[in-house]
């Protein structure tokens, strides 16, 4: 048998790493190799490789029917984002089988990935699965599989003006027991933005105030939410990401949060694209109230993979809107001329109108930047010639007068 032959069928891809998947972004090229080794010369036929991604949501639902029966509801939906085939090795036109001899084969292969792909996610009702498939058939024998799945992490850049806008709310709740009004408790919270990356730390700015008989405890979590949607009906799944607790308020009391710390544990970035899986984040801040139920806050939160650059492409954008035409400074002499006769310096209204700032419809393109960074040929009015010699000398039939009269 061929397979008693075969010591190793297996996938390569580049990139991966030892015993784990690679990582790749729609719209990259996955290369990688089919490896086969054989102990011994073999007849086999075909080599086929087929690439695979989709997105497969899968939940039941009991249902009543009466006070005796019952039936369960099965959901199901799938959504293809990849379908690649390739033939590495062809049977011959004759129909026979080819011979490989003993030893190692490798079979290159290559394929594209498209521009928008769904991030690789694992979840209780569904998933996001990328894999690569390789069939190995010989002629009257079973065919010889291999597998090798890898991730897709679909890029999503924080630095944008939606996901860099601050987050606020305001809530108050009235807390009752027994028919009785215990006071209110009201909660302001703001974060400086909404899209965050893994590992980075999220300063929290609060007030709760506690007008109630009782001490209330304030906490904040981030919460994810994975949303799954079959045949026009969603499952939703929740669960705590990481939290805070704060201490507790008592009656009467404010408490202020400036810039509480809470961090991102490493968690997958939010997916919003996806027709039939969903995953989202907020951030919940709470307040137990005893005796009641607890008065919540929710800011809405994007995890992203491209952290947040304070000074990149910004800066860059802002400094080629402002730029300055620099071209005149290279018609600049290197030996400074001599300022011209102060006879020569018109003071006329006229020339005093002239020496005023252009108007913006004057300049055209030469005016690029902020018009106060506009410099007018170094156009100030000269001082007068220099001269050694008094231009109004003192008059002989003037008396000099005495210093000591």
């Amino acid at each position: 048998m061929i397979f008693d032959r075969l010591k190793r069928f297996s996938i390569v891809l580049e990139g991966a790493e030892r015993d784990g998947p690679a990582a790749f972004s729609p719209g990259q090229a996955v290369s990688g190799r089919v490896v086969l080794e054989l102990a011994a010369a073999a007849r086999l036929g075909a080599l086929r490789l087929r690439a695979m991604g989709a997105a497969r949501v899968h939940w039941t639902e009991s249902r009543s029917a009466g006070s005796s029966t019952a039936y369960t509801q099965s959901y199901s939906d799938q959504v293809e984002f990849l379908s690649h085939r390739d033939t590495l090795m062809a049977p011959p036109d004759n129909g026979e089988a080819t011979v490989l001899q003993a030893g190692r084969h490798e079979f290159p292969f290559t394929f594209q990935l498209p521009e928008t792909l769904a991030t690789s996610f694992e979840g209780k009702h569904g998933s996001v699965r990328y894999w690569v498939k390789a069939k190995l058939h010989r002629p009257w024998s079973t065919v010889k599989k291999a597998k090798k799945e890898f991730t897709v992490i679909e890029p999503i850049d924080i630095n944008t003006p939606a996901l860099l806008a601050p987050q606020a709310g305001a809530k108050e709740k009235l807390a009752r027991a027994w028919y009785c009004n215990r006071g209110q408790v009201s909660v302001t919270a703001k974060i400086d933005r909404k899209g965050y990356t893994p590992g980075e730390v999220i300063p929290i700015f609060a007030e709760i105030d506690n007008c109630t008989s009782r001490a209330v405890v304030p906490k904040a979590a981030i919460i994810q939410t994975q949303t799954f949607i079959a045949r026009g009906t969603k499952k939703q799944k929740k669960s705590v990401v990481t939290s805070i607790t704060g201490d507790p308020i008592p009656a009467g009391k404010r408490e202020v949060w400036h810039g509480r710390a809470l961090k991102i544990p490493p968690v997958g970035p939010s997916i919003l694209q996806c027709r039939i899986i969903q995953v989202e984040y907020s951030l919940k801040v709470c307040v137990d109230i005893p005796g009641t139920s607890k008065l919540l806050l929710e800011l809405p939160l994007v995890i992203g993979t491209i952290p947040l650059h304070p000074f990149g492409s910004r800066t860059s954008s802002v400094s080629s809107q402002y730029s300055i035409n620099l071209d005149w400074l290279s018609t600049i002499p290197e030996q400074l001329e001599a300022p011209p006769e102060y006879s020569a310096v018109v003071s006329s209204p006229e020339a005093e109108q002239s020496l005023a700032p252009p108007c913006r419809s004057e300049l055209g393109d030469i005016l690029e930047g902020p018009f106060f960074a506009y410099i007018q040929e170094f156009r100030f009015r000269p001082p007068p010639l220099y001269s050694e010699v008094d231009p109004n000398p003192a008059s002989d039939t003037i008396r000099p007068r005495c210093m000591t009269c």
